[in-house]
């Protein structure tokens, strides 16, 4: 089996040919890995060898971590905390969030991509003003209308955005989606341009706080190429990565 460095420059490839092909510069897509499942060490490894892959490509930011569920993150929060500390290392949080969890979450994340309610974004806010803190977020879209996907539907898209770029305590800093669940590439590559048309609308609109939503978090390990092609900024890799996951 490749090793954890091999299968992440495997995928690294992947998405340098995927911008290469669309007339795009790679360096303008990062690689967030989600380690869910994964346990501290694996993590650290594939920090690790990120940062060497990184290192040896010219490119000097953080490696960008994704986690679904906030107590696999306080779980593995205190092998991670000198790395956020020192600007290492990015946490972005993935999964759905309940806002029971919100004080569990804040001290270790950097950024949050499932924001799909106002009611979620005003307890965030809240929080991470307690907190003395500023939380980037991006607002979840359901692109794809499948009732098993979180995220605000794409009609409720831009107006959820506006609120979120309004709030102290928040800086919203794009849009997340996950991929239609279909074998037919027009359809899923037809969701990652609708959510890059509903950033282009916020960002363009010119609204208050909206300045900074650039990001498109789209893609995973099956689907990347596809959202590469129509804009990605970070795409969401797994499986790809650290191999199957267990079944649940």
């Amino acid at each position: 089996m490749p090793s954890l460095h091999d299968r992440l420059a495997a995928v690294r490839a992947r998405v340098d040919d995927a911008a290469t092909s669309a007339g795009r510069d790679p360096a303008g897509v990062r690689l967030l890995l989600a380690t869910k499942t994964q346990d501290a060490g694996t993590v650290l490894a594939a920090v690790v060898a990120a940062t060497d892959l990184a290192a040896a490509r010219g490119d000097d930011g953080a490696v960008l971590l994704g986690e679904n569920r906030v107590q696999e993150l306080v779980t593995k929060a205190p092998a991670l905390a000198e790395l956020v500390a020192a600007g290492r290392v990015e946490v972005h949080m993935i999964g759905n969030l309940q806002r029971n969890k919100i004080n569990q979450m804040l001290p270790t994340v950097t950024g949050l991509e499932t924001v799909d309610r106002v009611s979620l974004a005003d307890a965030l806010a809240d929080r991470a003003a307690r907190a003395g803190r500023s939380l980037d977020v991006m607002v979840q879209v359901n692109v794809s209308g499948e009732e098993s996907k979180s995220g605000v539907a794409p009609s409720g898209a831009v107006a959820l955005a506006h609120h979120v770029a309004a709030l102290d305590g928040l800086r919203l800093t794009g849009f997340m989606t996950i991929g239609a669940r279909s074998q037919d590439d027009g359809v899923v590559r037809a969701g990652f341009s609708r959510l890059r048309a509903i950033r282009d609308e916020v960002l363009h609109g010119g609204a208050p706080g909206t300045s900074a939503a650039r990001e498109l978090s789209m893609g995973m390990s099956t689907d990347l190429e596809l959202a590469v092609a129509e804009g990605a900024t970070i795409v969401r890799v797994g499986t790809a990565v650290f191999g199957e996951r267990p079944a649940a």
